[in-house]
Parts: C-alpha cells; structure tokens; sequence
C-alpha cells in the first residue's frame, strides 16, 4: 500500500514538474535570448524565494514576468510600478468603508496585492518609508500586517526591479529581500533577427496556444522542494558559503538558510529528488555589486566544473565563448591596478579572484594563438603577484 502511494506521488511530481517545464519553455520561445532569466524565474517560482530583476529599460523585463503571470491559471496577478509617492493604499488596499462604519479597521484587499498569487513590483526602490514595512513582513514572511489584523499571503513568488541598484542604505534591507539578482541585458546582436520576429508575433498577438500550470500544482511542487535530499552537496556548500565570505561577498546566515531552497529547486526541476555538485550554478546570482557578478561566476564555475551527471540543469554550465579583445581587455585593467600599488589585502584577494575567473574564461578562447598570448599575460600578472607576496 506504501509503495503504491509513493509511486502515485512520484508520478504526480514528475507530471508537474514537466508542467512547469512546459510553461517555462513556452517563456523561453516567446522571449528569445533569455533563457537564463525565465530559467532563474522558474527556479524562484519553485524555491518560493523572491527574484531581482536589474537592467537597462527596453530588456523585456516586465513582459517576461507578465508572460509567466498568465500561465498560471486559477491564480490573481499584481503588478505596480512603484513612485515616490505611492501610497500603502495602491498596493494594499484601501480601508473598507462599510466596516469603517461599523467601527472596525480592516482593509479591503480585494484585487490587490494581498490576494495574487503572482507579484511583480516594477521600480522597487522607489519605494517610500510609508510602504517600507508592510513591504519587508510581505517579503519575508509572505505576510500582511496592518494594525490589528494579519493575513497570510497566498503568494507564490514576488518579483521585483529596477534599472538602478539601491544608494540609500535604507533599501539595503529592502534588496536583501530579494534572494536571486538577475542580470537582464540587451540579447546578443546575433540574436538579434529572432528577436525582431518574436517581439512582432508578440505584439500583433498572434494566437498561440498558451500552456498552463495551476497555483495549486506549483504549491504541491514548493512543498517537495523541502524535502529534497542536500546531504550530498552539504560539505561543498559550506565551504564554498565560507571561500565567498572570505573574498568579501556578504552572506548572512539567514540567507545561506535560504539559499538552499534554491539548489533544491535546481534538482527537483530536473526530476531529482537529491542534489548534485552542479545544483550550486545558482550561487552565481546571488551578487549585491556588478563587479560581484564575475567573481561568482569564476568562483562557482570552478566548484561545478567536475560535475558531469546526465541530469544537471542546463544552466549549470553554460559558459559563453569569451571575446579575446575583452578578456585581453580585463587582464589589462587588473595589470593596472595591481602596478598601482597600495592595495588593501580586500582589493589584492578581489584582483585575485577576477584573474582566477579571466583564467577559467582564457580555456574557453576557440583560438589557440590568442588563447596562448593571453595564458602567458595572465601567468605574468600572476607572477607579479607572488614576488609581492
């Protein structure tokens, strides 16, 4: 009888994971060249953890999110831009006025935020100290507190972004909020043409059969993403939390907690209930600077590397071929800086990163006169390194 139950729940997994899969590739088609952001999506969306979306205006941001929005059926969707001057009401709810009469406080959530399933915020860090809050308990601990009554959110994710990264120290804790930080640029001009195509299919709203996942399925999914075995990664997950800690990159403890939902969610999307080495790919998008985004990439690709299981999430090792010009490029600027001397032992171990990072880029460089020129550069500046040592 157990065994029967248990293949029935195998089963019911599997359908809705390719579900969910199925939905995220029709995202994929829909918006090409941004497979790596509707991927880090479906990771959030399955972890239950809140994604950051930052990038230039015109990269899609908003329709992306709006597109995976409507894919989730029976679910209500929120979606603000947010001012300096909206107001806790906007994205709330206003008080109701019939129980006002009455002489209750309570708030008519109806349609707002408190309600949906699906949240995307646009412009986040406009928020004002009005809203900061409420904002932060929603976040957190998908609740809505306002005076004396408390809801719990039905929220499946929240979404929020920006074209700029946070200045005020205020909104520190409004971005720490936000577990993945997604880089969404400008696709690459190759991509360009299919782009074009697919953003006038999109706008002339050509019918296209949308696939569908229900709010209840994705809710069956989240509450397996807990039960995902981590006891194989564990040891490497630790030391790669404490390397990142060393080479400066913030993690507190209760983000180092959470982040293992998303490396559970890694395994389970691709129909494991057990995590591999390469499940640590999404350790990559947890910057809080752009010039974090290299160091994380070197730094993890170098933990996965080794991991060759049939079943690693396609992300996992996705290394774009490297422009010579531009590793050459970097290689320079690090050359510079490391001459300029009077270095504090943080910015000698972030030099040393980058380099550690440009040398993992330099085996990916397709022509070997290149590739050696910039071997020889890079041992060079390493060279330097050592006698300064």
């Amino acid at each position: 009888m157990e065994r029967i139950k248990n293949n029935n729940r195998r089963k019911l997994m599997t359908q809705n994971i390719n579900t969910l899969n199925t939905v995220l590739n029709y995202v994929k088609d829909t918006f090409v060249g941004k497979n790596d952001v509707v991927d880090l999506l479906g990771i959030c969306l399955l972890a239950r953890e809140n994604a950051f979306l930052y990038g230039p205006p015109g990269t899609a941001k908003s329709a992306i999110v709006r597109t995976l929005s409507k894919t989730v059926k029976d679910g209500k969707n929120f979606e603000y831009l947010l001012t300096r001057f909206t107001e806790p009401n906007e994205i709330f709810g206003p008080f109701d006025i019939r129980k006002l009469k009455e002489g209750e406080l309570l708030t008519n959530t109806e349609g707002m935020m408190p309600e949906a399933s699906m949240v995307f915020l646009d412009e986040i860090f406009n928020a004002n100290s009005a809203i900061l809050n409420s904002l932060l308990m929603a976040l957190n601990e998908k609740m809505f507190k306002r005076g004396k009554e408390t809801k719990h959110l039905p929220a499946l994710m929240f979404v929020g972004a920006s074209n700029v990264l946070p200045e005020d120290e205020a909104l520190n804790a409004l971005f720490d909020r936000f577990l993945v930080r997604i880089n969404v640029d400008y696709v690459n001009p190759e991509l360009l043409q299919q782009v074009l195509l697919a953003g006038r299919k999109l706008e002339n709203e050509e019918e296209t059969e949308v696939p569908e996942i229900h709010a209840d399925e994705i809710r069956e999914l989240q509450h397996l993403c807990r039960t995902v075995d981590l006891k194989p990664i564990y040891e490497v997950y630790l030391n790669t939390i404490m390397s990142l800690r060393n080479t400066g990159i913030a993690i507190s403890d209760r983000r180092a907690v959470k982040l293992q939902n998303l490396i559970a969610a890694s395994a389970l999307i691709c129909g494991r209930n057990e995590a591999v080495l390469s499940d640590l790919w999404v350790l990559k998008h947890i910057w809080d600077t752009e010039e974090q985004i290299e160091i994380l990439e070197g730094i993890i690709n170098r933990t996965i590397e080794k991991d060759d299981h049939p079943k690693s999430h396609p992300q996992a090792m996705q290394n774009k071929t490297p422009n010579p010009e531009e590793v050459m490029k970097d290689v320079k600027i690090l050359m510079d800086k490391w001459n300029e001397g009077s270095l504090s032992f943080e910015e000698q171990n972030v030099i040393k990163d980058k380099l550690r990072y440009l040398q993992t880029r330099c085996d990916w460089i397709r022509n070997p006169e290149q590739k050696q020129y910039i071997q020889q550069e890079i041992e060079s500046l390493w060279q330097k390194i050592l006698q300064t040592i």
